[in-house]
């Protein structure tokens, strides 16, 4: 379980790295947004996919 949340992180580091600067004090904020709304993506990709 660990591990996918680190997956998830690091996605959302990256991600957020494309709006804000790594050393902004708020990137951490953004990181945390960004794997929120990654997980969130995932979870709805597979309650369609198992809809159908």
């Amino acid at each position: 379980m660990a591990w996918i949340l680190r997956i998830a992180m690091l996605a959302g580091g990256a991600v957020a790295a494309w709006f804000v600067a790594p050393d902004a004090p708020n990137y951490t904020v953004v990181q945390g947004m960004m794997t929120v709304a990654i997980i969130a993506v995932c979870v709805v990709a597979a309650a369609l996919i198992r809809r159908r």
